[in-house]
């Protein structure tokens, strides 16, 4: 049955237009269509643009700008004028699906589908009172006309393919129902009355169809009780569909060549495949042959339908050449589309803010940021801060021998200054003794007239000096501890790279705690892809809801549809809402997985913290060291610099030192020498009385060296004959007075004789 001739289809004409003030052109395309696909098209774009106009401007009817419109009726010839709109656009559909209909006629047979979509949309959402080719009759008649013929393709297509004989069956069952239909209107007197002479040959055509395709369904039952091996049934299948076919014979007088070429090919088919089940089954199976009725009916099976066409559809229409043109009713129901996706927009809003305060608290209170509860690997590298200073370093290799060098340079300095005002200060205490002394021997000696007072003044620059020296000391003791300190640090930093970071403190973890610890990070990760997917979702919203814009769906839909547009156009969220719904659901699994993981984490965290804590501080150690370097060698160029100044004035001030001390020796040398002394000679002090028996015992039992000053005496010489009969600063020999005894007078401390 594959090769079975095809059957004619019947196709309908293309109503003719009349006057519509409306664009020329494009008038004049739509009405002039060529019989292809492309025709379909201009006329979808047309019937687009039509409803655009009628949504914008009251050319309905009745209302004020509503303009004559004229059609001729199909089959009276006739014109019908109407002043509505909406009339053009119907015999715009009807020509539409017309135009399918003659497609789908021709061999490739693939557009009765859209032609009964067209009448369907036509009978649903037109009036049926315009012209009698757009009755409600009429229009039933071709939808079914039309489903019939497609399913009638489909089971062309069908036997091609060799499919199952048992689908074939069912498809070739469902056209015998849709003809069944079709036949019941053209029967209908109203119907016949409408459509007149072509009523005859429309119904004979279907009713002979009825019978042939019955007749292709049974044959093909036939085929599925053989592969059943029912050999009874397969006698009786096959037995209706030869009666069926001849009857489909009888129906054919008068049909083009092509219907009688494909019965005589069927009968051929069904003839050969009778007489040979006949003849098996009475001659091998012998299986009774059941009566018709008594086998399960075929069921049709629709596989076709009817395309709904959308008048709106930017696909088709091309775009809106009245776009500018927006009715007041347009932006009102904008509005409040609008205020529907704002409450969306809100609610879906809540629901995430809720959960993210949540989230956050959590993680707030867990205190893991996820780029720092693993950094294992920067234990394994030398900081990019610490690699620059060690690169600072190497290009200057002499860093620590430089600063020894200053700071021993400084502390030789410091140690000749220091000597310097040592010997100043050790001179002037000399003087002082030496001053002292005089002043015991002689009594307070009043200074040399007209001599300079350059002890004073260098005693008081010394204690100048010794207080810079002092303070300068304690910075230099703490110049020399900070160097101490950082030296070593330094000589680490111009060494290997590899000792640098065998410095470094690293943290040594189980199998266990690293486990512990991918664990964490693993459920840390999925805390972020959490956060990402929902901002994600929140962004691919918030741009759907901006970029949603109904106002052309607004302007061609009726007041009465806005609710149920508004319902239609919000569905288009629903599928983002759901994956944000199962984002916010996660959530409450996701942080219990991470309760449980960081409590586990706990003991590792605290070794991890401490490991780094130690690591940061040798880091900074290191550093500073290097900051601390110049620094240094500021400071020691400065204590340098200070102790050379200090030095030259100490150097100086010792010159002065010595003299004025080898100056002041001098006077007292003189003071001494001076027969008379400074002022006259000094007044005895009074002898004790003595008597004249006595004297001379005394006198020779007293002797220079057994006579010394009381120990107490700070700083006295002792006395003995050598220094008793030398004069002594301040003081001279007394003179004789011959008119004293001799003896009587003697004082012991000062003189031995009396001349």
């Amino acid at each position: 049955m594959e090769s079975v001739p095809r059957m004619p289809m019947i196709w309908l004409d293309l109503k003719e237009a009349g006057e519509f003030a409306f664009n020329a052109a494009v008038k004049k395309s739509a009405v002039s269509v060529p019989r292809d696909f492309e025709g379909c098209s201009t006329l979808r774009k047309y019937l687009g643009q039509l409803h655009f106009l009628q949504s914008r401007i009251p050319m309905g009817n009745g209302q004020d700008a509503a303009v004559p419109v004229t059609w001729t009726e199909i089959f009276s010839g006739k014109a019908v004028t109407h002043e509505d709109i909406k009339y053009e656009q119907a015999c715009v559909l009807y020509n539409l699906g017309a135009l399918h209909s003659m497609l789908g006629a021709m061999d490739k047979r693939v557009s009765e589908e859209c032609a009964a979509g067209a009448f369907t949309y036509l009978r649903d959402h037109f009036p049926h009172s315009y012209s009698v080719d757009m009755s409600h009759q009429i229009l039933s008649l071709n939808i079914n006309l039309m489903l019939g013929q497609a399913q009638e393709c489909l089971l062309e297509k069908s036997m091609l393919d060799n499919r199952k004989s048992f689908l074939v069956a069912r498809i070739s069952a469902q056209v015998v129902d849709y003809y069944k239909e079709a036949c019941r209107a053209l029967e209908n007197s109203e119907t016949a009355s409408l459509l007149g002479k072509i009523q005859k040959d429309w119904k004979k055509l279907v009713q002979m169809k009825i019978y042939y395709f019955a007749a292709v369904a049974h044959l093909h039952m036939g085929k599925q009780a053989e592969e059943q091996q029912k050999f009874g049934e397969r006698v009786i299948y096959f037995q209706s569909a030869l009666d069926k076919l001849n009857e489909a014979i009888k129906l054919a007088k008068g049909q083009p060549e092509t219907v009688q070429e494909a019965l005589r090919f069927t009968m051929d088919v069904i003839g050969g495949k009778y007489n040979s089940a006949k003849k098996d089954n009475d001659f091998i199976y012998h299986e009774a042959v059941p009566a018709l009725d008594t086998l399960q009916s075929v069921k049709g099976a629709p596989l076709v339908k009817a395309l709904p066409v959308n008048p709106t559809d930017p696909a088709v229409t091309g775009p809106d050449i009245f776009a500018k043109l927006v009715p007041m009713a347009a932006h009102e129901a904008s509005s409040l589309y609008s205020e529907e996706k704002a409450k969306l927009l809100r609610d879906v809003m809540a629901k995430i803010e809720a959960k993210n305060e949540v989230l956050d608290q959590f993680m707030d209170s867990m205190q893991l940021d996820p780029e720092t509860v693993d950094n294992l690997d920067m234990y394994n590298h030398i900081p990019p801060v610490l690699m620059e200073k060690c690169a600072a370093l190497s290009v200057r290799p002499d860093t620590v021998r430089n600063l020894v060098q200053s700071m021993q340079v400084l502390s030789g300095v410091f140690t000749d200054v220091e000597a310097s005002l040592k010997e100043i200060r050790d001179l002037l205490e000399e003087d002082e003794a030496q001053e002292q002394k005089l002043q015991e021997l002689l009594g307070r000696v009043p200074p040399a007239p007209g001599s300079p007072p350059g002890l004073a003044e260098v005693s008081k620059e010394c204690s100048k000096y010794l207080e810079l020296h002092e303070k300068a000391s304690f910075t230099n003791t703490e110049l020399h501890r900070a160097m101490n300190l950082h030296l070593g640090n330094l000589r680490l930093l111009s060494g290997p790279l590899e000792q640098v970071r065998a410095a470094l403190p690293s943290p040594t973890l189980s199998e266990d705690d690293k486990q512990v610890l991918q664990n964490l990070k693993r459920i840390l990760a999925k805390v972020q892809e959490m956060r990402d997917q929902r901002m994600s979702l929140e962004q691919q919203l918030r741009e759907m809801i901006q970029k949603d814009d109904i106002t052309t769906s607004l302007v061609t839909t009726d007041r009465s549809e806005m609710k149920k547009l508004f319902e239609e156009q919000l569905k288009k969220y629903d599928q983002l809402k759901v994956y944000l719904d199962q984002n916010l659901a996660a959530q409450e699994n996701v942080l219990k997985a991470l309760t449980d993981a960081n409590v586990k984490y706990a003991a590792v965290r605290k070794a991890l913290a401490e490991v780094e804590h130690k690591w940061n501080t040798t880091v900074q150690t290191l550093v500073a060291s290097y900051e601390a370097y110049e620094d240094l060698m500021k400071k020691s160029q400065e204590g340098k610099d200070f102790y050379t100044d200090l030095e030259g004035k100490a150097a100086k001030l010792l010159e002065r030192a010595r003299a004025a001390c080898q100056a002041s020796e001098a006077h007292r040398q003189q003071l001494l020498e001076s027969p008379e002394g400074p002022g006259g000679p000094p007044e005895p002090p009074a002898a004790p009385p003595a008597s004249s028996s006595s004297s001379l015992e005394l006198l020779a039992s007293l002797t220079p060296e057994a006579f010394s000053l009381d120990a107490s005496l700070k700083g006295k010489q002792r006395m003995n004959k050598q220094n008793f009969l030398q004069a002594q600063p301040g003081e001279g020999l007394r003179g004789p007075r011959p008119s004293d005894d001799p003896l009587s007078m003697l004082d012991p401390l000062w003189t031995l004789n009396k001349a």
